[in-house]
């Protein structure tokens, strides 16, 4: 839009000057954001990629929508009944469960798929997955974030342990844990933990005990235990937008 059509809609009286019309724009880009954030759809689309010589991972990738510019990542390991070959399974539980429901999250979910129905998770593939999609997406890499529940929480903390400055924050879910091995290795990353008591799967201690070896490191770690809940400790966690609030107020220097 033009000064001359522009000071016609606001007044002869007023002056259009460099400032104005800069600040015009960025009205008018603003309105465009707005825009289409409701109008565009978010998508949850299924991949599958060949992550080493050996392994093919399938996986889910949730694209935000209306993204203007770089925006981060979560990495999300679901539990051991999801594995396999089938990608649909992994929409059961968890973020990608919400995605299908229809929430809608300002950053990527990467949701890859362990090809092992009863193994656990290569930490090495996925890690290799990530490095994969930060080429081919605009990925803020100083907020990638990493979320585990179950036998995917075990593989959490054997990711952050081996990849060391990768993530600016994780969650996990009713993980197994090691603490005398993991402990040291993690404690730059903030972490919130999540455990039903009552769970029969993996017990409370498990998440209890973690915990407390990474405060003796000096971590930043949160607990919540839900003392009504089981296994199923995920449904409540990820229902919670305080979650997602903590985890992008983390970002790696």
């Amino acid at each position: 839009m033009s000064p001359r059509i522009l000071k016609s809609l606001l007044g002869k009286n007023v002056t259009i000057n460099f400032i104005t019309m800069e600040l015009f724009k960025t009205i008018i880009l603003l309105f465009a954001f707005l825009f289409s954030m409701n109008t565009m759809t978010a998508q949850q689309k299924s991949h599958s990629t060949n992550v080493t010589t050996e392994t093919k991972m399938n996986y889910l990738l949730y694209e935000p929508p209306g993204s203007l510019e770089k925006a981060p990542l979560l990495v999300f390991l679901h539990g051991g009944g999801e594995g396999g070959n089938n990608i649909e399974a992994v929409k059961k539980h968890g973020l990608p469960m919400l995605v299908e429901n229809g929430k809608v999250f300002p950053f990527y979910i990467l949701s890859p798929q362990n090809p092992y129905e009863k193994g656990f998770w290569d930490d090495r593939a996925v890690a290799e997955l990530i490095d994969k999609i930060v080429k081919e997406y605009p990925v803020d890499e100083s907020r990638i974030y990493l979320a585990g529940l179950s036998r995917g929480g075990y593989g959490a903390w054997r990711l952050a342990m081996n990849n060391p400055g990768r993530f600016a924050a994780m969650l996990v879910i009713c993980g197994a844990s090691a603490p005398d091995n993991y402990a040291g290795w993690i404690k730059d990353i903030p972490v919130w933990v999540f455990h039903g008591e009552k769970d029969q799967t993996i017990p409370a201690s498990e998440s209890i005990n973690m915990v407390k070896a990474l405060k003796e490191q000096g971590a930043e770690v949160k607990l919540t235990l839900y003392p009504d809940a089981g296994h199923d400790s995920w449904t409540e966690a990820f229902n919670n937008d305080e979650v997602f609030e903590w985890l992008l107020s983390h970002q790696n220097k």
